[in-house]
Formats: structure tokens, C-alpha cells, sequence
């Protein structure tokens, strides 16, 4: 039976209608402000996000710009994107997916402080206008991007209202069903993108036209963990294990640890996690992750402690460079509970110019490479931190469980270089400018980090002693990694002024705390002895004074074990046993342990003398080191005479003594107060004038 012509006709017509539809491109419309538009860009048509973005989706789709300089989202603000010619293209293009940044503007003071209550509605509005244009639309609305320190309004309130718009945005996001994209994080790790606070450059636009393709595709490149994870790792003991990666949006992913087997779908945003329930010490485990397309498997996985060792050259001192250095590698070849993870310098922070690859690549966050996890070797302890080294050694010994130090250290860093940068901007945002010149950094420091970068084009170029690129760089590396607590060995580099010393130091810890845990220990080495630094009676006074204040701080005293010339002391070993006593007594509940010399608490004047009380005061011995003053603020050098567990002290310079200072040297060798076990008092110093 023949078919009629016209019928054939009709289905010829509909099938190449068909085809054709099938292979006309997805239209991609990206809606926003100046970022979106490409400005400060010199090959905007090229190097715009959404140019970019077309070049990652390729043929099959057709993306068009449809950013406006200086739009806001607030149809009562100063330049409306309602009101604006591409806002009604975008419209008619009748998109299949819409990618919205807007917001940026909404920070001017027009607008923001006078209509910040009609944000939500009008974005909603605007969503809607998109779905009546295209009701199978797909919408993404993202947080925007940052607006760095340096912008003239940070601190008057764009900083401030650019966070409350971000919170805005989340909620929105939440509860009008579209998609959210977050282009803050990654590109605030990347303040060198910004040349005017504001606008990424061609560099910033690829970061964001890459984050954007994740979101349309879910391709975020398959299967992948942390650099943390390999053979041979530590998982911290009694808390729950999480294991956590990215993976194509959507995928499911299998996780088998020690014969428990769970499972976990990858998000939008391509991250997925489990969680073990805490598990004791033990082992050998091994850790299988798996998607449909691929598998990840590790073996010789020990269940234990894990402790980070972090901080400048004294931490970062290798065992191999130790006094006991021969005997110690030897050693170490017996160590089978250890387990070590060393962070590498790509480029020493010594007296030199890096050439352009080694700018480029610090400004990428790409100083420290990671090592893996290996288990403890003669080789391999050698290689790393002494001090660190026998801080683990005492304490697997002590705890018979498997330990796993991760070190995590860099030559001259400043404390403000391992402070959160989130923390700065809203905290002590002051230390942000200009800070290779300003007086917040030790002059040595300043000058060594300005002779590193000297041959970089970029005024941003960054730099491991910059307030918060280490935590960046560094902390950000080990992923949230279980960790007990950290092992802290840092100071010089700040020891000039004790008072902001005191306020990264507090950030710092919070800044920790809030990345790891809010449990996590912290041991402090105090600053050892050395001639002609005046500062630093002062700054040890301060470290003790700070583990004081600070719950679940502890204090390392190693004013002793110093050098009088030598800012890297050679004798590690009693500086890392010293630490695990602390550690083992203060955090693990070791009464047995006598964690530290005597702890000064208070004086108390009788008469012409004074009375000077201490924790941790069995078997107290000194003769010399304290000196007294009264009124007057003058010291003398004081006798000392143990009356049990008091010590008295007394000067026939001073009538009436209200002052007591102890170890008041750079390098004080004359200071041997002491208990039963033999390591001296800190620094001290206390006045009631």
C-alpha cells in the first residue's frame, strides 16, 4: 500500500524540524554586573567569563554575555538591571540555562542602606521574570564574587553588606528552587586577581567560567581525594572518621573502611563525605572508594593520633641537622608506630630573587607540596622535623598507639601568615595593607619577603610571610584532616612586638579551631635563649601569659636549651620530649607525668621580702635568676631561698618590694630555678605598683 505524498510530506517535515531541534546549540544566558561583563579584561570577547565558559562547553552550546557595568540587583538602586537593554536581550533570548551575578553594586551606600529589605523580593522577581520567559528553564544564582581589603568602602560598610547580601543569596537560593554557584571561595584565595579590589582579571574570569561549567555539566572531573589521603595514613582515634572528596555531581560513591561499607551521592557542587562512627586505636586497615567509573584504594591505614607540627625554622630543623643526629636515625629505623607527613618549601625564603615561575607559582598557593604519608625510616625521620620527630617518638611510646605528625613549617613565617584571612578582614583588617612595608612585620622579615618578589610585575604578587597566605597554602592543604592538636614553634619572627603578637596569636588559635575542631590542643614551644635580642624576656613573658588565658594551651619551656649567637639551636631532643610531657600530662590525662618546671602563679609581700608561689613546686631548686624592685620600678638581683614549696626573696636594695621579674635575659643562663624534674621555670615577670 502506497503512502500518500502529502503525508509523506508532513512526516519528511516533521523529522527535519526534529533534527533540527535536536541539534540547535543549549542557550546559555549570563545575566550580572561588571564581572560578568568582562570590565578591566583587555580581550573582553575572548578572556569575559562567559567567552570562556563557551570555549569549556564547546559546539553544543551557545553562550551570550548579557552583563551590564555598574547593575545593580535593587530595582531602587542606582543603575536597576530591570531597566537596562540587557536585561530585556536576556529575556527575549528565552535561555535554557541562566547564570545570575548580581549584587556587587548593591554595596554602594545608595543603595544597600536604603533598600537592602527589597533584595529578596526583587531577586525572586527577577527569577521569575527568567522562568515566565522560559518556564523549563534552568537559573543559577551565585554569591558573588569578593571585593578585596584594598577597596576604598571596605571598611566604611561594603564588607559588611556584601556579607549580608551573601547570606541573602544562600536564602533565596534555599527556598526558591534554583541552583546556587559559589564564585566567593575560590577566588577569595586569589587576591592577586584583583588589581582594583573589585574586578578579577582574565585569570579570575577562567576561575569562575570553570566553576560555572562544573555547575551546568556536573563534570568535576570524576573521582578524587586529598593529597592527605595515601598509604600508610594516620586517622585520629575516638571521633568520628569522616571521608570526604569530589566526584561528578550526582555520582554514588561507595567507601569501605575496616569491613564497615557506607555510601554517599556527590552534590551539585560535585563534593560528597561519610562519616565512620569514632573507632579505637588499631590496625592495619585498608580504605576502598569507588564510583561506577573508577577506584581509590589505600592500604597500611592506622587508627591513632595525629598531630600537626606547624610554625617557622625552629619546627621546620631537620633531625639530621640535630647534635644527636646519628644516634637519632638510627633510631628511628625502630620507630614502627610512627607514621610522617612532610610539606616541602618549593623555594627557600633565604636572600634571593625567585625567578617568574616561583612568583607565579606562590600567587597560585602552590609553595608547599605535599609528600604523602610514609612510615617512619632512618631516611625519612632525617628529612624531617626534629623537633617534631621526637615529640611523636615519646608520645607513641607513651600512648602505644600508632602516631601520625604532620609538619607543616616555613623558615621566618609570621604568626599573621597562619591566621585565618577570613578572620583578618573582619578582625584586624588593618594588617592587610601594605603589609610587606608596614610596621605590623619584623623589618628583617619585610625586607627578606620584598627581596623574594622584587623581580615580579604584578603590585599584588603574594608571598609565605603575607597575613594568612600560609593558612591558605598551607592549613587549607590538609582538608580538615582528624587531628588531636598541633604542635606550635614560632616567634621569632614576631618578637619585636609582643602586644600584636598576642592579637594573631589569639586569631590564629581561632582561626585553627574553627577549621579543625574546637577541642583541638595546642602546645606552644616558648622561644629559647639567645644574646642581643632585648625583646625577647618580654615575648616569652607574653607565651606564658597567652597559654594562660587560652584554654587548652599549653607552654613548652626551652629558655635553657638555647644558643648564644645562633638563632636555630642544634638540641631538639629535649625540646620535643619536653613538649610530649607536657602534652601526655596536660591533654591525655597522665598524672604520673610532671609536664613542665615550676609554673609561677602569684607573690605575696611580707615585710622586706616577697613569697613567690608555684604550681608544680615538689622538689624546687634555685640560686640565682630573680630580681626584685620596689616602688620605684628599679630591679635589683634578689637571693633565693626555698621555704618548702615557696620560694622567698629578698634584696638590701629594696625595702619594699611589689615586683618580681625571673629569666629577664635574652639568653638567661644565670636563671636554674627547677622542680624534681630538672626543666627550669619560664620567663616571668609580675608588678603590683
Amino acid at each position: 500500500m502506497k503512502m500518500p505524498y502529502r503525508l509523506i510530506a508532513l512526516i519528511s517535515m516533521m523529522l527535519t524540524g526534529f533534527l533540527s531541534y535536536a541539534q540547535s546549540p543549549v542557550k546559555v544566558a549570563c545575566v550580572g554586573d561588571s564581572v560578568t561583563y568582562g570590565y578591566g579584561i583587555d580581550d573582553r570577547a575572548n578572556c569575559s567569563y562567559p567567552s570562556q565558559l563557551q570555549a569549556l562547553l564547546g559546539s553544543g552550546y551557545e553562550v551570550l554575555n548579557f552583563g551590564h557595568n555598574g547593575a545593580t540587583l535593587l530595582n531602587h538602586g542606582h543603575r536597576p538591571y530591570t531597566t537596562l537593554p540587557e536585561y530585556g536581550e536576556s529575556l527575549a533570548y528565552k535561555a535554557d540555562l541562566v547564570v545570575i551575578h548580581l549584587g556587587l553594586n548593591d554595596t554602594d551606600p545608595r543603595n544597600w542602606p536604603n533598600y537592602s529589605e527589597d533584595f529578596i523580593p526583587d531577586y525572586r522577581s527577577l527569577i521569575d521574570d527568567y522562568r515566565k520567559a522560559n518556564p523549563s528553564a534552568r537559573i543559577w544564582i551565585c554569591l558573588m564574587t569578593p571585593i578585596m581589603h584594598g577597596h576604598h568602602r571596605f571598611q566604611s560598610g561594603t564588607r559588611d553588606w556584601h556579607a549580608q547580601e551573601q547570606k541573602a543569596i544562600r536564602q533565596i537560593a534555599a527556598t526558591s528552587g534554583v541552583g546556587l554557584i559559589d564564585l566567593y571561595s575560590p577566588l577569595f584565595v586569589r587576591p592577586d586577581l584583583f588589581a582594583d579590589n573589585l574586578h578579577p582579571d582574565d585569570e579570575g574570569a577562567g576561575i569562575i567560567a570553570r566553576t560555572v561549567y562544573g555547575a551546568i555539566t556536573g563534570d568535576f572531573g570524576g573521582l578524587a581525594v586529598s593529597s592527605m589521603y595515601s598509604d600508610h595514613m594516620v586517622l585520629q582515634r575516638e571521633r568520628p572518621i569522616c571521608i570526604h572528596g569530589t566526584a561528578n555531581a550526582g555520582d554514588m560513591i561507595k567507601v569501605s573502611l575496616a569491613g564497615k561499607k557506607l555510601k554517599s551521592e556527590a552534590g551539585a557542587d560535585g563534593k560528597w563525605e561519610v562519616e565512620f562512627p569514632a573507632m579505637p586505636a588499631g590496625g592495619p586497615y585498608e580504605l576502598s572508594i569507588s564510583t561506577k567509573e573508577k577506584t581509590l584504594e589505600f592500604e597500611d591505614i592506622w587508627i591513632g593520633e595525629v598531630w600537626l607540627c606547624a610554625g617557622q625554622s625552629n619546627m621546620e630543623f631537620k633531625l639530621s641537622g640535630c647534635t644527636t643526629a646519628e644516634e637519632d636515625m638510627k633510631e628511628a629505623a625502630h620507630q614502627d608506630k610512627l607514621h610522617l607527613f612532610n610539606f616541602k618549601e618549593n623555594w627557600l625564603t633565604s636572600n634571593q630573587a625567585w625567578p617568574a615561575s616561583a612568583l607565579d607559582s606562590v600567587n597560585r598557593l602552590q609553595y608547599l607540596t605535599a609528600g604523602g604519608w610514609e612510615r617512619c625510616s632512618s631516611s625519612g625521620a632525617a628529612a624531617f622535623s626534629a623537633v617534631g620527630y621526637h615529640f611523636g617518638r615519646m608520645l607513641a611510646d607513651s600512648l602505644g598507639c600508632h602516631v601520625g605528625l604532620v609538619s607543616c613549617a616555613v623558615g621566618g613565617s609570621t604568626t599573621e601568615s597562619w591566621v585565618d584571612p577570613e578572620l583578618l578582614r573582619w578582625e584586624y583588617p588593618q594588617v592587610l595593607y601594605n603589609w610587606a612595608r608596614s610596621d605590623f612585620g619584623q623589618e628583617w622579615a619585610r625586607g627578606r619577603a620584598l627581596k623574594n618578589i622584587e623581580l615580579s610585575v604584578n603590585p599584588l604578587q603574594r608571598h609565605p610571610y603575607q597575613p594568612g597566605y600560609l593558612f591558605d597554602a598551607g592549613i587549607r592543604q590538609l582538608d580538615g584532616w582528624g587531628i588531636k592538636g598541633i604542635l606550635w614553634y614560632q616567634g621569632e619572627s614576631n618578637a619585636h612586638n609582643m602586644e600584636t603578637h598576642a592579637d594573631f596569636f589569639r586569631l590564629m588559635v581561632k582561626g585553627f579551631r574553627g577549621y579543625f575542631r574546637e577541642s583541638t590542643a595546642i602546645q606552644v614551644v616558648q622561644l629559647s635563649g639567645i644574646g642581643n635580642r632585648p625583646s625577647w624576656p618580654w615575648f616569652r613573658d607574653s607565651q606564658r601569659r597567652l597559654a594562660e588565658e587560652i584554654e587548652g594551651v599549653g607552654l613548652t619551656v626551652c629558655s635553657d636549651l638555647g644558643h648564644p649567637t645562633d638563632v636555630h639551636p642544634r638540641d631538639k631532643k629535649p625540646v620535643g620530649e619536653r613538649s610530649a610531657a607536657c602534652v601526655l600530662h596536660d591533654f591525655y590525662g597522665r598524672d604520673d607525668v610532671i609536664p613542665s618546671g615550676p609554673v609561677y602563679r602569684s607573690f605575696a609581700a611580707e615585710g622586706g621580702t616577697l613569697r613567690l608561689s608555684f604550681d608544680y613546686a615538689e622538689g624546687l631548686s634555685v640560686s640565682k635568676g630573680f630580681e626584685i624592685a620596689g616602688a620605684d620600678g628599679i630591679y635589683y638581683p634578689a637571693s633565693a631561698k626555698v621555704d618548702g614549696k615557696t620560694i622567698v626573696l629578698q634584696a638590701k636594695e629594696v625595702k619594699s618590694p611589689c615586683a618580681v621579674r625571673y629569666a629577664w635575659q635574652p639568653n638567661p643562663t644565670e636563671a636554674d630555678l627547677t622542680n624534681t624534674s630538672g626543666i627550669p621555670a619560664s620567663t616571668f615577670r609580675d608588678e603590683k605598683f
